[in-house]
């Protein structure tokens, strides 16, 4: 056996985000390649990675010493902070570690310097540990640097009491400039109060090569630069795992002090048990939780066939397969010990319904269980849509149970916080995450620390997708620039070189979406805790899936907007029935056959349907043309790569619309016994489920083998594989079913299963989008409404919306003053009132202010000085009134926004005078009160034709207001004047028709461009792309360098163009575009093209001169283009103005364009072009 003579006790990993760099399970391999027995893991302040450390170390034959680097605040110098290092030598030790870890972060920290305990914490729980001084960092190390043998005397009193033989004096040299002077002292220190040194390593990263990286690594931790005077950086190049034999030649001085790290791994000899589960007992008072259990799964059985089968008879006659499958399943719950899980996840989700708090109809393989439906966890019937229980629970495979529970987003932490008060503060926690260095993020902090300019690292980090699960090395196969850079710049390759480095290292901590643990005891007896500075908001310091292997069961607390949107919706209906004493609805219990709902589906209108609204999912809507529930349920299982990629969702569209011939499932491989079960999918494999009937129907496995077959299909490992078809054959030969065609459809199984889906999830999916699609047809105002409310901040899916009620032809008013409020809704004339905090720039404090002194008065405000005397009190401050001007809130005062937005300070000004006024009664100032109110309120004069039509520009600002405080144009469009001018150069097409288009011809549109993007090809050259906007939908542009009759200057938002180009679907966003051969702005269209305009004055227009005035000045000075003026008026006024007797030849600009169009809009004129 091989004579030990040093271990490693101090390493950090990764999860020491403060100076970590490797990862556990990289140490250990390390360790394993330098022949060493045993090695140590003390993260500082955590155990984030024991469980992965314990594991690997394990499965390598490498010994896991654990503990921890814990901060201590000194109970013997004032106001001093350590830290030294913990061992835990068996099961008590590690128990305290984490009670004592779990401690530091529960009584709250400063941020600067960290969770920590005290000596008299560490003290009590001292039984099982070993401590190490912390060397230079300890206190130890301090005194003997200060000299002061006082303090150390001190010090040493309280560690040789209490932890006689297992305290330990740590030395170890990293070329520290202070370490020769302190090893000098404590070979004298450890001689005079007989205490022993032990020779350590504090490893901070790998390999010496990985200095640099590591550097970088800190830097990144502390937002520095590596060059910034303010970076701190107290690490060497020693600090790497260093082997036995050069820790041996290192400290050939210190024997007895290498000798002694072999002996504290002899005496650390912790096991943390595995492969049992705990879960929380479930008060049932004095019934035994088995009866309890029985008692609600019989009433609740009574009330769900009630449901499903309001007729007795057919209740009685059907009922029996209902008692049989439950009574199947609770013995597998029973037999498996999850009959408490059970009761927990009935409870909590009761506890919500009761209290208002929306809860989804389920989510994966938990609707699978008749159990869960008739205890109301789930809101599928598993028999009638074919769902099985045991792709939840398999008693020949012991897994955890998992219920995805889905709450209203809003609402989902008074859950949480609902089971926290029920079972124990410190007996739940939610679960920890942890944030890794991402491709596209890594580059940017490598870039950021190592000094390079900002557009240098944009232009690098914008050439990573952003696909999920996206790496540099998956970067490099997708972009042939990004490769071209690395080889061609030898900073881009530094900058990535060192990024792939440190790609994936632990960053930070975070919170899991809705995972929820509950323990029996307090959580610290299972697992560390982690809280905020505050020692709030605990979490695990176990992830997931550590937490399932020391037996802590994880519950799913998912927070789903879906259900905000929904529950918002039907209680928005719900109050008007109520109202006019109509039958409420229940969303859980509507009909599933409803024609308007299916109507809508088939043509795709799938706008805000939850899962059905993305551009491939409606080009595959339409393409299937769903009719049915079960074809939702498809629909949902086949929008996914595996599928789409395979030819499953041809196969199964032309099967559904007749093109195909349906076979069960091949039409040379085919049983009869098959139909049933793939009859829904047409012959199609397509669940996971299916595949588990098949095996039992064909090949008499049983329901926990067929599961065990699902799984292996899933794996495709060869050897199980080969098993498995063995055991399949056997079985069908049994049913007399020839070898021959069990193989074939063994292998059909086979093929499909690798693309198969959970039908439980897909169903429970499917729901959620017919209940969205139910309501959107039936009920569509309030629908919008609600789904508007979830997107108050999200300006690009309001205009979304907006635009699909427009498309609806719904009426939808703009904001008002008067009768909007913070949110959305709808009116007694199904009008839905625009929600003020959807506005950009408003504040939901300014708002409710609004709304509370509007509610108060009791009246509305009468004008806009009104409005800022009756808000004067709240400290409005302009930019309130300016963004209620500008996004049309104000219209109701009936003065022009521009107007009103010029004299804002003036108005505030005046209401401020008037409210002293009101305070003081100050007579002298203003006169009689009602004087006072004469001057402020008084009625505007008539605005003349003139002004109107002078004002008429204003209209082009107010839409572009409308564009920055809303994110659209709401009550009109710049383009919308020019609309009938763009027809006849896109030959009548609009960018609506563009989907009805045949792909790869050629076409001309027109649209006012919304953004424009600009990035570099391979050779360096600019690829443009727009959006164009024509008010009626919106279409992407791409070309590709500038083409030659194409000026930059047009090339800027809210510009008109014409565009020819190629029609074309852009197979990755999953939308069509048109690649642009030519671009002109309007204004050359229209000089080039029209060669005169014929203007027919109307006879009031004649009697204004004014106007003919105006006209013929704005004329005089563009009368120097191509365009011919022809006026056609009445003989007898031929002589009266000057505007009839020029010869005018006008470049259109279109300014004068629109004003002649707005004339013709007020009936002066017509034109003719």
């Amino acid at each position: 056996m091989k004579k030990v003579n040093f271990v490693h006790l101090r390493t950090h990993s990764d999860y020491s985000m403060i100076d970590g760099l490797a990862k556990p399970s990289s140490l250990v391999k390390q360790a394993v390649f330098l022949d060493m027995v045993a090695l140590g893991l003390t993260d500082i302040n955590n155990l984030y990675g024991v469980i992965k450390f314990y594991n690997v170390s394990r499965s390598l034959g490498i010994k896991p010493i654990i503990g921890i680097d814990i901060t201590i605040l000194s109970d013997i110098i004032q106001n001093y902070f350590f830290r030294i290092t913990l061992l835990a030598m068996n099961q008590t030790g590690y128990k305290n570690i984490i009670f004592l870890l779990s401690t530091s972060y529960q009584k709250g920290y400063p941020e600067d310097i960290g969770p920590s305990i005290t000596l008299k914490d560490l003290i009590k729980y001292r039984e099982g540990l070993i401590v190490l001084s912390g060397g230079l960092e300890g206190d130890i190390g301090k005194c003997i640097l200060c000299n002061d043998f006082h303090l150390i005397q001190k010090n040493f009193y309280y560690f040789k009491k209490y932890f006689k033989n297992s305290y330990f004096l740590e030395i170890y040299r990293i070329n520290d400039i202070r370490e020769e002077e302190y090893l000098h002292k404590i070979k004298y220190v450890s001689k005079k109060f007989n205490l022993p040194l032990i020779v350590t390593h504090p490893v901070s990263f790998l390999k010496k090569k990985d200095f640099k990286v590591h550097k970088i690594r800190i830097a990144i931790h502390q937002r520095k630069t590596i060059t910034d005077s303010k970076f701190l950086y107290s690490y060497t190049q020693e600090q790497f795992l260093k082997s036995e034999q050069e820790m041996c030649d290192l400290f050939s001085d210190f024997p007895d002090a290498l000798k002694n790290s072999v002996e504290i791994a002899k005496r650390c000899n912790v096991i943390i048990p595995t492969g049992q589960y705990f879960l929380p007992n479930f008060d049932t008072k004095s019934i035994k939780i088995y009866d309890f259990f029985k008692q609600k799964i019989s009433e609740g059985l009574e009330e769900r066939l009630v449901e499903i089968f309001p007729n007795k008879l057919i209740r009685s006659k059907l009922r029996k397969k209902y008692d049989s499958r439950l009574c199947y399943e609770v013995s597998i719950i029973k037999k498996m010990g999850f009959i408490s899980y059970f009761l927990i996840v009935m409870e909590f989700i009761m506890w919500a319904k009761n209290n208002d708090i929306p809860v989804g109809p389920g989510r994966g393989s938990g609707s699978g269980s008749l159990v869960a439906f008739v205890l109301k966890i789930t809101e599928l019937d598993p028999i009638k849509f074919g769902l099985l229980f045991e792709r939840f629970l398999n008693p020949d495979r012991v897994s955890l149970p998992d219920f995805d529970i889905d709450f209203c987003m809003e609402k989902r932490d008074l859950v949480i916080e609902h089971v926290t008060e029920k079972y124990g503060r410190n007996s739940v926690a939610q679960i920890i995450t942890f944030g890794t260095m991402a491709a596209k993020a890594v580059i940017r902090d490598v870039g950021r620390v190592l000094g390079y300019p900002y557009g240098f690292i944009n232009r690098i980090s914008k050439l990573v997708p952003l696909d999920p699960g996206m790496t540099l090395k998956k970067a490099f196969s997708k972009q042939k620039e990004l490769i071209s850079l690395y080889q061609e710049d030898s900073n881009v390759k530094i900058l990535i070189d060192m990024a792939k480095k440190l790609e994936g290292i632990v960053r930070n901590v975070g919170k899991h979406a809705g995972g929820v643990v509950i323990s029996p005891t307090i959580i610290s007896d299972f697992s560390p805790l982690y809280c905020d500075s505050n020692g709030q908001n605990q979490v695990t310091q176990f992830d997931k899936n550590d937490i399932e292997y020391v037996g802590l069961v994880k519950f799913d607390f998912l927070g789903l907007k879906t259900l905000t949107i929904i529950d918002s919706c039907v209680k928005m209906i719900n109050k008007k029935k109520k109202y006019n004493k109509k039958k409420i609805i229940d969303i859980n219990k509507i009909n599933l056959f409803d024609k308007k709902s299916f109507k809508l589906l088939r043509k795709s209108d799938t706008i805000a349907v939850f899962q059905l609204e993305s551009k491939g999912m409606q080009d595959l809507i339409r393409r299937l043309k769903p009719d049915t529930f079960e074809d939702l349920i498809a629909l949902v299982a086949l929008f996914r790569p595996g599928p789409l990629q395979a030819g499953m969702v041809d196969n199964f569209i032309n099967r559904k619309q007749g093109y195909e011939k349906i076979s069960y499932p091949d039409e040379k491989w085919q049983h009869k016994t098959l139909k049933p079960i793939l009859k829904s999918t047409y012959g199609i494999v397509l669940y996971q489920e299916q595949v588990m009937n098949i095996a039992q129907i064909l090949a008499k496995y049983t329901p926990g083998q067929a599961d065990i077959l699902r799984r292996a299909m899933g794996k495709k490992d060869p050897k199980e594989m080969s098993e498995q078809r063995h055991f399949f054959e056997m079985g069908a030969k049994k049913n007399g079913i020839c070898t021959i065609l069990a193989n074939k459809i063994f292998n059909l199984l086979e093929k499909f299963a690798a693309y198969g889906f959970n039908k439980s999830h897909s169903a429970t999916y499917a729901f959620l989008s017919y209940q969205t699609l139910w309501l959107k047809s039936n009920y569509p105002e309030e629908f919008f409404a609600s789904a508007l409310n979830m997107e108050l901040s999200n300006t690009n899916k309001i205009v979304i919306l907006i635009q699909d009620i427009k498309k609806r032809n719904l009426k939808i008013n703009p904001p008002d003053i008067n009768r909007s409020n913070w949110n959305f809704f709808v009116d007694s004339d199904k009008t839905i009132i625009y929600g003020l905090g959807a506005i950009k720039g408003l504040g939901k404090s300014s708002i409710k202010i609004i709304e509370s002194v509007r509610c108060n008065g009791q009246k509305p405000f009468k004008n806009f000085l009104d409005l800022c005397i009756r808000t004067f009190s709240k400290h409005f401050t302009r930019r309130v009134f300016e963004r209620l001007i500008m996004s049309g809130a104000c219209d109701s005062f009936k003065i022009c926004r521009s107007k009103l937005f010029k004299n804002i300070t003036y108005m505030m000004k005046i209401a401020k005078q008037y409210v002293v006024y009101l305070s003081s009664k100050q007579t002298s100032l203003f006169g009689t009160q009602q004087s006072l109110k004469n001057i402020f309120f008084k009625k505007k004069n008539c605005v003349s034709i003139k002004q109107q039509i002078k004002n008429f520009l204003n209209n082009e600002c107010h839409y572009f207001w409308e564009k920055e405080t809303l994110g659209f144009y709401f009550t009109g469009h710049p383009i919308s004047i020019f609309l009938k001018e763009l027809l006849i150069y896109t030959n009548g097409i609009c960018l609506k028709d563009c989907l009805s288009k045949r792909k790869n011809k050629y076409i001309v549109v027109s649209g006012l461009i919304e953004s424009v993007k600009i990035k570099l090809s391979t050779k360096k050259k600019k690829i443009y792309s727009l959006v164009l906007d024509d008010s009626c939908d919106t279409l992407d542009v791409v070309f590709f360098d500038i083409p030659s009759n194409v000026t930059e200057k047009i090339l800027k938002r809210d510009v008109i163009v014409v565009v020819s180009g190629i029609l074309q679907f852009d197979t990755f966003k999953n939308c069509y575009r048109v690649v642009a051969k030519r671009i002109l702005d309007l204004e050359t269209v229209r000089n080039t093209y029209i060669k005169k305009i014929n203007i027919i004055i109307l006879f009031d227009i004649l009697l204004n001169e004014d106007i003919l005035n105006f006209l013929f000045e704005l004329f005089k000075k563009n009368n120097f283009g191509s365009i011919i003026i022809n006026f056609f008026y009445s003989h007898r006024f031929s002589s009266l103005h000057p505007l009839f007797c020029t010869v005018w030849k006008l470049s259109m600009s279109n300014k004068i364009f629109r004003y002649l169009l707005e004339l013709e809009n007020l009936k002066y004129l017509k034109l003719k072009y």
